[in-house]
């Protein structure tokens, strides 16, 4: 049963939503004013959040900013609920991270519908972390395998440097990839000559093995970012150890099974995050890969344009948010630098 907690003034809409709420079978929690709100989300931890916007003691664009600064409550789906319909209201509420808004007076069907639609909606973000976790895991996993672990630590190893092309679209598969140093990044090309980042790549893990396993030519761009340094399995080596190895042969099929889920979710995220929100899941993705043990600040090296192309949006909207990030305290920017100081609020950026 999901939580739903509704935080209104007027006694008698509070009660006559709570009602609504309890027919359709969710379970409810209420306040009366925004303070009392704002402590009874933090308490409760709901599924989601029906706030009126003009209230005394806290008014409901106060509530959303309050709870959108604890990590705890920020990704929590935000309905603003009033009497007043101008579209600038609409836009204040939706801009500070509103996920919908409902004007007073109001039919039954409409409230749960839009209460439907934003659980639909986490918990398909929320299958986009279990994923990538999941993901994660697996990569530590394969590294272990028997027979590829010593394929890897023989192969012959290469550096290179700073944005150096590793391959091209279009060039035959040689080598399976192994990152031992450094991060390395993939992108498609559009017809326009746009980037659209594919992959970062950090120490411990594979790529280039799609395209090896299913295609004669690459099918995307490669390029190292702050420099690399890489083991080059060969692909005669690499297919000998697939047909020979059960094991590692089961794993690459997974692999390859977790990367296309990844791509699925990915695009989930492209349709219905904001440009906000995807900009933070890529900084948030990219602490992930440049983390090292023990530490509460990573430094990305990433310039704005290949920022850009990993979110699908221009680099001057990427530079506003990396603006207001910096303001928040989330992130410190120089040059190409950005040291990420605040994962946490990152990955649960929620407008």
């Amino acid at each position: 049963m999901y939580k739903i907690a509704v935080i209104e003034d007027n006694h008698e809409m509070r009660e006559n939503i709570e009602e609504i709420l309890e027919l359709a079978d969710y379970e409810v929690v209420t306040a009366s004013n925004g303070k009392e709100g704002v402590d009874l989300v933090k308490k409760e931890l709901p599924d989601l959040i029906i706030c009126d916007i003009m209230m005394p003691e806290l008014d409901g664009y106060g509530v959303l900013y309050y709870l959108s600064k604890t990590p705890s409550t920020s990704g929590i789906p935000f309905i603003f609920l009033t009497a007043k319909s101008e579209r600038s209201d609409m836009r204040k509420g939706m801009n500070m991270g509103a996920d919908d808004y409902i004007s007073k007076p109001f039919e039954d069907m409409e409230l749960l519908s839009a209460i439907e639609s934003r659980i639909e909606k986490r918990k398909k973000f929320e299958a986009v972390h279990d994923v990538k976790d999941k993901w994660l895991g697996f990569q530590d996993a394969v590294c272990d395998l028997t027979g590829l672990d010593e394929l890897k630590n023989n192969a012959t190893v290469k550096s290179y440097g700073k944005r150096e092309a590793i391959y091209y679209e279009g060039d035959s598969p040689k080598f399976l990839y192994y990152v031992l140093e450094g991060h390395v990044r993939n992108y498609k090309v559009t017809s326009e000559d746009k980037e659209l980042v594919t992959g970062i790549y950090g120490p411990g893990e594979f790529f280039g093995y799609i395209d090896l396993l299913t295609s004669d030519k690459y099918n995307e761009y490669s390029v190292s970012i702050e420099g690399a340094q890489l083991s080059l399995i060969p692909k005669e080596d690499f297919e000998s150890l697939i047909l020979s190895n059960k094991d590692v042969s089961i794993n690459f099929i997974k692999l390859l099974a977790g990367n296309i889920s990844e791509k699925e979710n990915e695009l989930v995220s492209l349709a219905y995050n904001t440009v906000r929100k995807r900009v933070a899941n890529a900084l948030a993705k990219l602490y992930l890969k440049y983390k090292e043990e023990l530490a509460d600040r990573v430094e990305v090296t990433v310039t704005r344009d290949e920022l850009a192309s990993m979110v699908g949006t221009a680099a001057e909207s990427v530079i506003r948010i990396l603006s207001e990030f910096k303001s928040d305290d989330y992130i410190k920017t120089k040059g190409s630098l950005i040291t990420i100081l605040d994962y946490e609020s990152l990955r649960d950026y929620r407008y």
